[in-house]
């Protein structure tokens, strides 16, 4: 199969578990010390609402290619009725996008791509 072809859940399945593990390598290379404060600076970044934020700001400056927006397109189309109580059903789909996209990119073996859109969102600082 394809991977253009995959269930965009899927994609997002694989895209959460990456995103998340980019999120924590960040703050912790921030030198913050406490968990608890860790899980209060990941939640800016990996929350539904944070994340749609994050791809529309990309959207906005033309940062991805079609191939790229069609992934995080059909995510965002994708029926859904359920959603997280802490944000919208739009926040949440484009979210999954986002998550969708970086799955996608994995599976095609694109681990660069996914550093920049990473870098994009953490500001640079990937270290």
């Amino acid at each position: 199969m394809k991977t253009v072809e995959r269930n965009v859940l899927v994609l997002a399945y694989l895209g959460d578990t990456i995103y998340e593990n980019y999120v924590r390598r960040y703050l912790v290379l921030q030198d913050i010390a406490n968990v608890n404060d860790l899980q209060k600076e990941a939640v800016s970044f990996v929350s539904a609402r944070s994340q749609s934020r994050f791809v529309h700001l990309l959207i906005e400056e033309d940062f991805f290619s079609d191939e790229e927006l069609s992934v995080i397109m059909r995510a965002r189309n994708y029926k859904t009725t359920s959603h997280p109580k802490n944000c919208s059903i739009t926040e949440y789909k484009y979210a999954t996008g986002l998550e969708s996209l970086i799955g996608y990119l994995s599976l095609e073996n694109r681990n660069g791509r996914i550093d920049e859109i990473m870098e994009k969102i953490l500001g640079g600082s990937l270290c």
